[in-house]
């Protein structure tokens, strides 16, 4: 059942502000095998904090079948359908793997009904937007943007961003993907790569080796859509300053020639110092400063998480983003909770900025920069 807000915690905005959440995603998504309780240490600390007195806490969905179709390949749904009544033999065969479902991509009972949830939040949140009913609808178990049409990749089996941006277009003309991950957005971008409805913006590590190996500036999106896709590729040591300078300069030029009517925001955390993928040296706060100048646009948002594997970090940064979204300071004390030992020494909220050498150079971040405007200038021109 959906519960709403403490009116003693409104926001000075009076922004709308919905989280999605049930105890039947958390403990599914608990169970994920990168993942296992991520779900439960973010959801206790924002509990912890009191965050959810101000929010819509909207009880999320299974997502339908035409909806997954709606961007889904049948055969693939169809055979995702059949994952938990599947001998070892054929789990392993070569069908799950022309489905993606190998390395990455485990077979684990139960992952279907967990990814089509995930899904069915994503898709909730959307629309709430769509109704009017929520200004900002927080998903932080979403945000697996990396599943492609017709197979799974990336340890994302449904692209739940991809099923939200599709229900938010049924009443906003355009719709702006950002994609703030440590990897390259790509099942997103694949999804609206010739489209000029949805332009998708994805800031990211771009290395040779690194999954998922695509992003760099010459992909731009293709027929109608050319131009509509836009990356950022990034290298090893990004500093929190240079992060969001850039993120703000092509923003603007991103506000300018889109307009767009409504946004989706992916929050990974795993360019944070401290993840196991050791390659940015961010901190919550650049992420955060990010999400302020999204929310400055006034536009219907919906915020998702993403990659993220010290799981600590990604529970302070997503309570973090949550403050940002209602607009109420919390303090740097983690509260008494039952995670609260797993945060010591410090027991400090603040997430330290890394000291990894820093490939962007200033010519590097110049010449990246003056790329994407060129191919920006073009759109409606």
């Amino acid at each position: 059942m959906d519960r709403n807000p403490d009116p003693e915690c409104k926001n000075e905005e009076k922004k709308k502000i919905c989280y999605i959440h049930s105890d039947d995603i958390l403990q599914k998504c608990n169970t994920l095998m990168r993942i296992p309780n991520r779900a439960d240490m973010v959801h206790s600390l924002i509990e912890a904090y009191g965050l959810l007195n101000c929010m819509s806490i909207v009880e999320p969905r299974q997502a339908t079948d035409d909806e997954l179709l709606g961007f889904h390949a049948t055969n693939y749904i169809e055979f995702l359908h059949t994952l938990d009544d599947l001998s070892e033999e054929d789990k392993c065969g070569d069908e799950a793997e022309e489905f993606g479902l190998v390395y990455d991509c485990p077979i684990q009972d139960g992952v279907f009904h967990c990814a089509s949830l995930v899904g069915g939040a994503t898709i909730t949140a959307a629309e709430k937007l769509v109704s009017g009913e929520s200004d900002i609808a927080i998903n932080w178990y979403g945000g697996w943007h990396h599943a492609h049409r017709d197979s799974a990749s990336g340890f994302c089996y449904i692209n739940d961003v991809v099923l939200g941006i599709l229900k938010l277009r049924q009443k906003f003309d355009r719709v702006l993907y950002i994609d703030l991950d440590l990897h390259h957005g790509d099942g997103v971008e694949e999804a609206f790569c010739c489209t000029n409805k949805v332009l998708t913006l994805s800031f990211h590590k771009y290395s040779p080796g690194f999954f998922p190996g695509t992003g760099s500036c010459e992909e731009r999106g293709y027929s109608k859509g050319k131009y509509y896709s836009v990356n950022v590729p990034l290298l090893d040591g990004l500093k929190d300053e240079e992060f969001y300078s850039i993120f703000y300069r092509i923003m603007c030029k991103v506000k300018e020639v889109f307009k767009p009517e409504a946004v989706v925001c992916q929050c990974g955390a795993d360019g944070l110092e401290g993840d196991p993928m050791q390659s940015f040296n961010l901190s919550p706060s650049s992420l955060g400063q990010c999400i302020q100048y999204i929310m400055s646009l006034n536009k219907p948002l919906v915020l998702l998480g993403g990659g993220g594997y010290n799981f600590i970090n990604t529970a302070k940064c997503w309570t973090y983003l949550t403050s940002i979204a209602i607009n109420r300071e919390i303090s740097h004390d983690i509260p008494d909770h039952k995670y609260f030992s797993m945060y010591g020494p410090d027991f400090d909220l603040t997430v330290s900025v890394g000291n990894r050498s820093d490939s962007n150079t200033r010519e590097y971040l110049h010449q990246i920069y003056t790329t994407v405007i060129d191919n920006l200038e073009k759109i409606g021109s």
